[in-house]
């Protein structure tokens, strides 16, 4: 789509993702065997045809790094445009070593990069949404509402406690913008997916910086409601904003329901990630492995129900695995017993240890621990 640029927001820091975030950043934490949670956004704008995506990093980005590297597996491996990576050089020029203070600034901190951005629209979304939305229907919705702002949304109310919710009018016009909101029944919850000009961008980074305004929402959602059309474009299908730890598990679980998974990774728009070539996983004639989705590279000799399995996972003899997340290369002895775990990458647990959670408040076993 040579019409649409991305820019994708990965400086935001969730503390309610704790020890998953002690390493990285939300945009890289892993998801549904194999993926990070930013590649759904990232592959939802490959899939529209996007051929240029902007990146604004901050904070412990390495992982992040890491696992984009060049774009070469979203195909944004690319002599001019494709994926650029923008890290926080500008932003700490404007104000010093202080983080990111909101969306503005972070666009404030990389204006030399929308300057030079080449299509006349730009998509700005968070990096810790995990769906799969057609955005070349969201941009010609645009194009036929005439306005200056889309806002994606969700009839969905139940969300994170941080999101923001929009009332509409009959024509699905943005009256209203408000955050927090206790009782958000007749408002649709707001995405973070806006696709606006190139131009109206800029006008209003340039607006935003010179009043010391650095938030979206309150700078351009709520105080140019009546100068501004805002429009909504409601996407009802499958969309989880992860920024909490009891969230986290609660939508990885849900993806052990087949419908649930065909909804995220249709066949016409697949999710890509960086690839790392695996043999197949084994599950030994005496194990079991029941309900549960599985990457390559496994080794099950023991039980493991209703669980998610990442690339490269040891169960052992006598281990009982349940209603649990297993991170890439975690290892689980012999005789084992693990309930409502998340364990993150390379973790070990020790023969006959027992660990129990709750679905409520899952056991969290930090990246790289043996316990």
């Amino acid at each position: 789509m040579k019409g649409l640029h991305g820019i994708i927001f990965a400086y935001e820091k969730h503390d309610d993702l704790r020890e998953l975030t002690e390493a990285r950043m939300p945009a890289s934490v892993p998801f549904a065997g194999r993926y990070r949670l930013i590649d759904f956004i990232l592959s939802s704008m490959v899939n529209a045809g996007i051929t240029d995506v902007g990146v604004v990093l901050e904070g412990n980005y390495q992982s992040l790094l890491d696992h984009l590297g060049s774009g070469k597996d979203w195909d944004l491996s690319r002599s001019h445009g494709g994926l650029r990576l923008l890290p926080p050089f500008a932003t700490q020029q404007l104000r010093g070593a202080g983080g990111i203070r909101g969306k503005m600034e972070a666009l404030a901190g990389v204006r030399s990069y929308l300057e030079g951005i080449r299509q006349d629209h730009v998509v700005l979304a968070d990096s810790d949404l995990v769906i799969n939305i057609p955005l070349q229907d969201v941009y010609q919705a645009h194009l036929a509402s005439g306005a200056d702002i889309t806002a994606i949304c969700t009839s969905n109310v139940n969300g994170p406690g941080d999101a923001a919710y929009f009332r509409l009018s009959n024509d699905g016009r943005i009256t209203e913008t408000l955050y927090p909101l206790h009782n958000p029944e007749g408002c649709h919850r707001s995405l973070e997916v806006y696709i606006l000009s190139k131009q109206l961008l800029l006008d209003l980074v340039d607006e935003c910086i010179s009043h010391d305004q650095v938030s979206f929402r309150g700078a351009v959602l709520q105080a140019k409601a009546n100068t501004l059309h805002l429009q909504s474009y409601v996407w009802d299908g499958y969309a989880a904003q992860i920024r909490t730890l009891k969230g986290y598990y609660i939508r990885s679980m849900e993806l052990l329901d087949p419908a649930i998974r065909r909804e995220v990774f249709p066949k016409d728009r697949p999710i890509f990630t960086k690839e790392r070539s695996e043999a197949s996983t084994y599950v030994d004639p005496a194990g079991v492995c029941c309900n549960c989705l599985v990457a390559d590279g496994c080794t099950i000799e023991g039980t493991v129900e209703n669980s998610i399995v990442f690339r490269g996972v040891s169960v052992a003899k006598g281990a009982e695995v349940k209603d649990c997340i297993l991170m890439q290369d975690v290892t689980i002895s012999r005789d084992a017993v693990l309930h409502h775990v998340i364990a993150d990458k390379d973790v070990t647990v020790m023969e006959s240890r027992t660990l129990m959670g709750h679905e409520n408040y899952p056991m969290t076993i930090a990246k790289g621990s043996k316990v």
